[in-house]
C-alpha cells in the first residue's frame, strides 16, 4: 500500500509541484470548495433548513456575499504586491474571493438581486467558465500560446492566423449564447466549430438579430432550450 502511495506522491511532485502548477491547483480547489459551501448555505437559508442560518445584515442593508468576495480579491492583490507571501497563500485567498464574487455574477451584471431567477443562471455559467480556465491552467494549457510557432516570423504568423480562425468560431458561440462551449472551444477548437454551427439560444444576440426573418429557426430554438427558460420565483429573495 505504501509503494503505490509513494508513487502517487512522486508523480504529484513531478507533474504539479515541480512544474509550478501547485498554486493553480490550490486556487481551483479553494474556488470549488467555497462555491459548493456557498450554494449549500444559500439554499439552506432559502429553504429554512437550519434555524441558526440567516443573511448577514447591517441594519436594513442586506450584505451580499459578493461583498466579502470583493474584499478577499482586494486582500489577495495587496498581499501579492506588499507582503509577497508564498504564491500558494495568495492563490487560496484569491480562489475563495473569486467563488464568492462569481456566485453573484448575475447580481453585479444586472444590478438587481436575480439570484433565484432565470438571469441567475448567468452566475452558474460564470463559475463554470472560471473553473474551466483554472482547470486548464493546472494542466499547463492556455488559450493563446506561441510555443509551437517554431521561432520564425512565418511560424508566428501561421499561429496568429490559426488562432484568429479559431476565435471566429469562439465568438460565434458567444453570440449564440453558448458561453461555456465557446470557452471550451478556446482549448479544443473542434468543439467551437461544431457548437457555432448549431442553433443559437432564443434569447441570445444571434437569435435576436438573425432569427427575426427565420421564424422556423426561432421556434426550433425555443423548443430545444425550453427547459432552460423556466424562471424560479422565490418565496423570499435570499442570496446570502
Amino acid at each position: 500500500m505504501l509503494v503505490p502511495l509513494a508513487g502517487l506522491s512522486a508523480e504529484f511532485d513531478a507533474e504539479v509541484v515541480d512544474a509550478g502548477e501547485l498554486p493553480a491547483l490550490l486556487l481551483l480547489i479553494a474556488f470549488g470548495v467555497t462555491f459548493g459551501v456557498t450554494r449549500f448555505i444559500t439554499h439552506s437559508i432559502r429553504s429554512d433548513r437550519f434555524s441558526w442560518l440567516g443573511n448577514v445584515e447591517a441594519g436594513d442593508t442586506h450584505i451580499h456575499h459578493l461583498v466579502w468576495g470583493i474584499v478577499l480579491l482586494l486582500v489577495s492583490g495587496l498581499l501579492a504586491v506588499a507582503v509577497q507571501p508564498p504564491l500558494e497563500v495568495t492563490a487560496i485567498v484569491f480562489g475563495i474571493g473569486a467563488a464568492l464574487t462569481l456566485d453573484e455574477f448575475a447580481l453585479w451584471l444586472h444590478l438587481d438581486d436575480v439570484y433565484w431567477s432565470e438571469q441567475g443562471r448567468q452566475s452558474i455559467d460564470a463559475v463554470i467558465v472560471f473553473a474551466i480556465v483554472s482547470g486548464f491552467m493546472v494542466l499547463g494549457a492556455y488559450p493563446v500560446s506561441f510555443d509551437d510557432s517554431g521561432g520564425g516570423l512565418g511560424g508566428v504568423l501561421s499561429v496568429v492566423v490559426s488562432l484568429a480562425i479559431g476565435w471566429v468560431f469562439v465568438i460565434i458561440c458567444f453570440l449564440k449564447g453558448k458561453l461555456i462551449w465557446g470557452v471550451l472551444g478556446l482549448y479544443i477548437p473542434p468543439i467551437a466549430i461544431v457548437t457555432a454551427c448549431r442553433l443559437a439560444r432564443p434569447n441570445s444576440w444571434w437569435a435576436r438579430r438573425k432569427y427575426d426573418e427565420q421564424p422556423d429557426k426561432l421556434e426550433r430554438s425555443k423548443h430545444r432550450y425550453k427547459g432552460e427558460e423556466k424562471v424560479v420565483k422565490p418565496d423570499a429573495v435570499t442570496s446570502g
